[in-house]
């Protein structure tokens, strides 16, 4: 009887995901050692874990208004969701296994003991920054450290290329659905005008 292949794909494709995985790899290992990549990456991985860096960014925004404070209330929502979600359910699907764990490391990190697929780091990022990026000027600032994060997994070698990637396509996925499913309500028409002034000055 023919072996089955899991969720459809194909030894090829394995492949080509493995070499996927090693490429991008080889690309950060030209970066690793840095001190400065190393603190900044290690830092982004730490606060990462369980949402506490959304959580952080989502009280500040909810700092400046009523109408902020319902954004800050729906991300810390969404990512406690997401958690949920993919470390209960969608993780359980894969049971990928994770990069070797015996290796050097410059800071001390927590070690996981999910499935390696997706990461739940760029998951989290990447719901966090669609949810928060609503109606603020910090969007690309949101984005980008979205992206810090989750490729702060591959860089401290707790994930390989394809998880980040798998994870930052289902983040941007459950992001928009929080969106759609629970929009923010209207900003007060004197807010409005000040949002605008911001954001052509």
């Amino acid at each position: 009887m023919p072996r089955r292949r899991r969720f459809g794909l194909s030894n090829e494709t394995r492949k080509k995901i493995a070499r996927f995985d090693d490429r991008v790899d080889g690309a950060f290992d030209k970066l690793r050692g840095n001190p400065l990549a190393d603190r900044v990456f290690y830092s982004a991985t730490n606060l990462g874990e369980h949402g506490l860096l959304w959580f952080m960014l989502g009280a500040l925004r909810g700092l400046r208004s009523e109408h902020d404070w319902h954004a800050a209330v729906r991300v810390g929502a969404g990512v406690a969701t997401e958690s949920v979600l993919v470390n209960l359910g969608v993780k359980s699907l894969f049971r990928r296994a994770r990069p070797p764990w015996e290796t050097d490391r410059a800071f001390a990190i927590r070690r996981p003991l999910t499935s390696s697929f997706p990461s739940g780091h760029a998951t989290s990022a990447f719901t966090a920054a669609v949810l928060l990026s609503e109606e603020d000027t910090l969007a690309p600032a949101y984005y980008a450290i979205a992206a810090i994060v989750a490729t702060s997994r591959i860089y401290v070698k707790i994930h390989h290329a394809s998880d980040v990637a798998g994870g930052i396509a289902l983040g941007l996925f459950m992001g928009h659905v929080g969106r759609r499913l629970f929009p923010l309500p209207a900003r007060p028409v004197g807010m409005v005008g000040r949002t605008e002034g911001l954001s052509s000055s």
